[in-house]
Formats: structure tokens, C-alpha cells, sequence
């Protein structure tokens, strides 16, 4: 029985299928009526995540889930008001992880975006800034101190730009250390001669802060109603990065309307041109 299995099974669901592609869940009375399927969806250069709605429960498995999802929302709800999915049960092994989580009201913002008024935009994006903000206060545990960039639970990012080749991975003490990371990617698959100039096309930090890593319009849940954000999804990337690194993310290709906005109403901007250079190769 599989990892997803053995949780919905526990809080009185029964799988009877389910797969790298999609996951059927069926309740103990035989009926189909209490599930919805939501689509297998890609991460950057990630495997897909199996995601099934169960009435008042969702579930999230496959290779991509791991602890410090749970543990950044932990953090979240423990630290701030920012609004999440609530933890409800999880189980991890060695191959893959699964996550139970309450249902946020509302629906994502790219369902809705292109119907919204210049107004509700621009409310919408300097609420997503205040969230972002709030983020940033969360204070890293003492035994995470030493680290520049970690994930939430400690554990090295997966993000593309600053993944290490070695296994266990070096740490990543200072702002030196993470733009040398970007670099040395970049010169290993292929962008040699913009590798020599990254270090000092990327901008420079002196401080790391707790951030989403993958803020989007497909991540930020809405009231349908009164467009009220009412909760921040996916927050697997989730841990401690330079202060520009939540800017940078939201920069990446994407609802260009959107960043447009986020890009007008943002309370601090850097310039990009090094992150971009790096993308051109990693991604």
C-alpha cells in the first residue's frame, strides 16, 4: 500500500488508485461525490505532486514532498497571520512524502486576474507585499544561525540556481558563497563565459529572510466575492535566501500583467540582470 494510501486511509478515505499521473479516492460508501481530482502539476525541473480534494481535507504526495513543507507552514502559522492550509497529517519515507492539509477557501488569483480592475490589482498586490513583509520577521531557529541559505527544516534547497552537485551538500555561510554556487552551475552546464562575470552581475546581500520562494498568481488564493487574499499555497520551497530572492522569484517568466504590478508596487526593487543571465542557463 502506498505512502498516500496508508494516510487517506487512516482519516477514512480508501485509495484504490493511484499513480505518477493522477489518484482516485473513493469514500467508504462507494460513492465518487466527495472528491475532486486537481491536475498533476510541474515544478521546475521537478517531478509532478499528486494533489486530491476530499471534501474538507487535500492531500499532497510524491517525490517533491518533504518535511520542510510541513515544517515552513509550522513556522508560518506559529510566526505571523498569514493566511495557509493547516497541517492536518503527514508521513514521509525515504523515497516520497504525504501531506494532509485543510482547504482554503476562495480560488487562485489567475483564475480571476485579467477580470480585475486597475484598483483591486493594485489592493491586491501591496496586500501580497504586507504578506511578504510579515514573512520576513520570522526568526531563524538558533541552530540554523550559522547558515546563509537553508530550507525551512534546515535541508539544502532544491532551487535550481543554487542546488550543489556534491552530496551531502557544502553549506552556504554568506552572500559569497550562494552568488559562487550560481556561478559555478552556470559555468557546469554550459554558460562558461557569462560565469566569470556572475558573481558581480548578481546583486549582493548581507541579510538572509524567511521567503515563500514560488509566490504566483496560481499560489495565491481569493475570495470570489470580495477578491480578499485568503490564503498562500506551496510552500515547499520555502526557507531562508537573500532579501532579493522573493523579488527575483516573482520576476521569473510568468503572468507579465501581474509582475508588471508587483513590479510597480514593490517597496524595494534590485536589479536583476545576473539572476537573469543564470536563468538563461539553468532553466
Amino acid at each position: 500500500m502506498s505512502i498516500l494510501a496508508r494516510c487517506v486511509k487512516s482519516v477514512g478515505w480508501l485509495s484504490y488508485q493511484n499513480s505518477d499521473c493522477a489518484c482516485y479516492i473513493q469514500n467508504k460508501r462507494g460513492s465518487h461525490d466527495n472528491y475532486t481530482l486537481l491536475p498533476t502539476y510541474q515544478g521546475s525541473k521537478q517531478c509532478g505532486a499528486i494533489v486530491v480534494l476530499l471534501g474538507d481535507l487535500i492531500t499532497k504526495s510524491g517525490t517533491r514532498v518533504q518535511r520542510n513543507e510541513e515544517i515552513a507552514m509550522r513556522l508560518v502559522r506559529q510566526y505571523t497571520d498569514v493566511p495557509l492550509p493547516g497541517v492536518i497529517f503527514s508521513a514521509y519515507n525515504s523515497e516520497q512524502g504525504n501531506l494532509g492539509m485543510t482547504v482554503v477557501p476562495g480560488s487562485p488569483l489567475e483564475l480571476s486576474w485579467d477580470r480585475l480592475d486597475e484598483h483591486t490589482k493594485e489592493r491586491l498586490c501591496h496586500e501580497t507585499w504586507d504578506i511578504i513583509e510579515e514573512l520576513r520577521q520570522i526568526p531563524r531557529p538558533a541552530e540554523l544561525r550559522h547558515l546563509f541559505q537553508c530550507s525551512a527544516d534546515g535541508s539544502p534547497t532544491r532551487d535550481p540556481l543554487i542546488q550543489d552537485f556534491h552530496n551531502p551538500p557544502a553549506p552556504l555561510l554568506n552572500d559569497a558563497d550562494l552568488r559562487t554556487r550560481i556561478a559555478q552551475r552556470c559555468s557546469h552546464f554550459g554558460g562558461r563565459q557569462d560565469a566569470k562575470e556572475l558573481p558581480s552581475m548578481l546583486p549582493h546581500s548581507d541579510v538572509s529572510v524567511f521567503t515563500h520562494g514560488d509566490i504566483a498568481p496560481r499560489n495565491i488564493m481569493v475570495d470570489d466575492e470580495t477578491h480578499q487574499i485568503t490564503g498562500i499555497l506551496d510552500w515547499e520551497t520555502a526557507g531562508w535566501y537573500p532579501d532579493y530572492w522573493e523579488y527575483a522569484n516573482i520576476m521569473r517568466p510568468g503572468c507579465k500583467d501581474w509582475q508588471a504590478w508587483m513590479d510597480r508596487t514593490a517597496p524595494r526593487r534590485w536589479d536583476l540582470m545576473g539572476i537573469q543571465a543564470a536563468r538563461r542557463v539553468l532553466f
